[in-house]
């Protein structure tokens, strides 16, 4: 008979055993200054990342950084800034470009997150930002995913205000509306349609494609402010060509503001935070979806716990840049961290 306090340790002995249990993570070049709420792609073989919030008391305003990591000589390069600075901006690949939509802006002399629908493409190789047709719906801290060449822009958070879904939310306001909102963004015409909501409304969660259909994991309900907020565990799945919607498990660790990556068809979830009024945290563990068994795997937990992070995997390696090393929403307090590290998934 194996004794109860046993099996959670044995359990999680098994779940990390199972995949990559060779890998380790290891400490490189940080960016050159400390940011969170990044996003992190893949182009031509290169990391980029982009976007941040500069969160410290009083200032709360987006930052568009723009840098290239230069694996050969582990450094970062400076690229062309965000012609609009945004945070909390969602990111999709097409064609080795990057498009980048919404996010929120900072009013001049106003301390607020004021969604925005302007969205961007920019080439790495010209190092050049393009603007295309706005979206139908301003909002932030969603999540965008290609598939079959077009984006879909999914949930996030927009303004509550009658008539203004783009109007400035002041910090920890209550007046605002987190949506499970889909629009389809066609690169071919830079036109915008409507499809069917996600079920659960959220924000600051992750979303990624595995054989043509969207998976929406975990994240934040309730409000874009995580001092406002909760979080869940649900995975729900879109099927782009038949415009539905369906529920496809829960994850092992209910958190928010997650980040992560695909490769070989699995989804890999990283970092995230939670608050209640016990506890302020964040998270290191790596975890594994794989949506053809509906299982998850587990990876070592990253090196630095954090949130508001970039994660991006640039041939085999896992990457996991700046963000938050604790949840957010402490006055005069500042817990970004310029931190980089890197985990082989191949155990190299």
């Amino acid at each position: 008979m194996i004794r109860r306090f046993l099996l959670p340790a044995l359990l999680t002995a098994a779940i990390a055993g199972s995949a990559h249990a060779q890998s380790q993570w290891t400490l490189k070049a940080p960016l050159p200054v400390s940011i969170g709420e990044v996003m992190a792609m893949e182009a031509h073989g290169n990391l980029y990342v982009m976007s941040g919030l500069d969160n410290r008391p009083g200032v709360a305003a987006p930052a568009g950084y723009n840098w290239m990591y230069d694996a050969a000589q582990d450094k970062w390069v400076d690229k062309a800034k965000m012609p609009v600075p945004a945070h909390h901006i969602m990111t999709a690949m097409l064609d080795h470009k990057i498009y980048v939509f919404g996010g929120f802006v900072r009013p001049a002399n106003v301390l607020s997150w004021q969604p925005t629908n302007r969205s961007w493409v920019y080439d790495p190789m010209a190092d050049t930002w393009k603007e295309l047709a706005p979206m139908p719906t301003p909002r932030g801290a969603g999540a965008a995913v290609e598939v079959g060449g077009k984006m879909y822009v999914i949930g996030g958070g927009r303004s509550n205000k009658p008539g203004d879904m783009g109007a400035p939310i002041p910090l920890g306001s209550t007046d605002q509306l987190v949506v499970g909102t889909v629009e389809e963004y066609d690169p071919a015409t830079n036109t915008w349609r409507e499809r069917t909501p996600m079920p659960t409304a959220r924000n600051h969660y992750f979303a990624a494609a595995v054989d043509g259909k969207i998976y929406a994991i975990g994240g934040r309900i309730g409000s874009v402010f995580v001092t406002k907020s909760d979080t869940i565990d649900l995975v729900e799945a879109y099927d782009p060509a038949t415009d539905r919607w369906a529920l496809a498990g829960r994850a092992p660790t209910t958190r928010g503001d997650i980040t992560g990556d695909v490769r070989n068809g699995l989804i890999y979830i990283a970092g995230g935070e939670f608050q209640d009024f016990q506890r302020k945290m964040t998270f290191w563990a790596v975890e594994v979806f794989n949506p053809k068994t509906g299982g998850w795997s587990e990876l070592p937990h990253m090196l630095v716990a954090r949130h508001g992070f970039g994660a991006a995997i640039v041939g085999s390696k896992l990457h996991a840049v700046a963000g938050g090393f604790q949840s957010d929403g402490m006055p005069g307090v500042d817990p970004t961290t310029a931190s980089h590290e890197v985990i082989d998934l191949d155990g190299k």
